[in-house]
């Protein structure tokens, strides 16, 4: 027996899907299938919860009772997938098969981890879920000096949050400047300079290589051999689209699993949304970008295929001590940045060949200006 639709992965891409779809089938069979608890929280709330004095279960909006009781909806918490029988119509669980009409996969994104060397390599943590989160917490508990690996969006966010609550920070990356994928150099600069003004120490074209124990805290080597100490250390390198289930199912994967403007991957009835999902050439790991194809594939379930579209998407980091929203310009856009720096923040667009704005990068005070920028923004999709 099958269940109409089934959803692999209770994040955010999953959820909304599921949320949607109500509001255009109320009677429709939905079961999520999910290896963690199968509660439903807010993952981006993650790196800015200390300073916001949320503890891991505060973090825990909805009990998975109650989502599935919200949602009308069988969640089956606990359960790992080992495999896709597509010519079977069927998922393999540790907890038995599940058969499906439709199949949503939502298993969003896995941590980067780095190569490193050293006996404390194992020790490195990595926050990706409110699972991640809460042992995170309790190692924080009689440390005073944290090292991040990554000076990327999360990575800035942690900091920002870890010296707001009297950490001592030190944060690494290879790039020579931090968000090196969100800003241009001379907006990152304004940004650098606000965050070390609150207390972050960056170290910029910097690799570390081997993490040594150091009785309670431990010795972070780099590349080029200096040293730093830390009493724990965080690697926020970035995140990969967890495709192997998919790829070993046969579906189609670059990046991410392969799927086109309506969702659907290269096996029929089966979709890819979220952080596992290369979209039209696109993974976009947003919570916009995820709204909008949870929206989309909703429709298409209940019956009406539908195309995602992309309307300008801002990203809006969570970095108190500097103020920074982004609004990337489309995937592959030919144009170059003009950068507009006073003493109290940074403007800057992302210009077509004909001077046209389609992507900016706001920081300080000239984040007041986001919704007049977003207004005149293109379409991306």
């Amino acid at each position: 027996m099958s269940t109409p639709v089934v959803i692999l992965g209770s994040g955010l891409a999953g959820i909304s899907v599921a949320r949607e779809l109500r509001k255009f089938d109320a009677a429709v069979a939905i079961t999520l299938v999910t290896a963690d608890d199968g509660t439903f929280y807010s993952k981006p709330m993650l790196s800015n919860a200390l300073a916001a004095g949320k503890t891991p279960a505060q973090l825990a909006m909805t009990p998975a009772v109650t989502l599935a009781a919200q949602l009308k909806a069988e969640i089956r918490p606990h359960t790992r997938v080992t495999a896709i029988a597509t010519d079977r119509r069927v998922v393999v669980t540790d907890a038995g098969e599940i058969g499906y009409d439709k199949l949503v996969i939502a298993l969003g994104g896995e941590p980067i981890r780095l190569p490193l060397e050293g006996n404390g390599a194992a020790d490195v943590l990595f926050v990706n879920s409110l699972a991640d989160y809460a042992p995170f917490r309790e190692r924080l508990n009689g440390c005073r000096r944290v090292a991040i690996l990554g000076a990327g969006l999360i990575g800035c966010e942690f900091a920002n949050d870890l010296v707001t609550t009297g950490f001592e920070v030190d944060v690494f990356d290879i790039a020579p400047q931090p968000l090196g994928r969100l800003l241009p150099a001379q907006t990152a600069e304004f940004f650098r300079r606000r965050l070390e003004q609150a207390g972050v120490r960056f170290h910029f074209g910097s690799s570390i290589v081997r993490v040594e124990r150091q009785g309670e805290s431990y010795a972070l080597w780099e590349a080029r051999g200096d040293r730093h100490d830390a009493d724990l250390v965080l690697s926020a390198i970035g995140l990969k689209p967890r495709v192997a289930l998919a790829q070993a199912a046969g579906l189609k994967v670059n990046r991410g699993i392969v799927a086109d403007h309506r969702l659907t991957t290269s096996v029929a009835d089966i979709y890819a949304v979220g952080d596992c999902a290369e979209v039209a050439g696109l993974n976009l790991p947003f919570v916009l970008p995820i709204m909008q194809q949870a929206r989309a594939l909703a429709k298409t379930l209940a019956g009406t295929a539908t195309e995602v579209s992309y309307p300008a998407m801002p990203v809006v980091v969570k970095t108190p001590a500097c103020a920074t929203v982004v609004c990337p310009a489309p995937v592959g856009a030919q144009g170059q940045w003009n950068e507009d720096a006073t003493a109290d923040g940074s403007r800057a667009l992302f210009e077509d060949a004909a001077g046209i704005p389609i992507g900016f990068a706001l920081v300080g005070a000239a984040s007041a200006e986001k919704q007049a920028l977003v207004n005149g923004m293109p379409v991306w999709l």
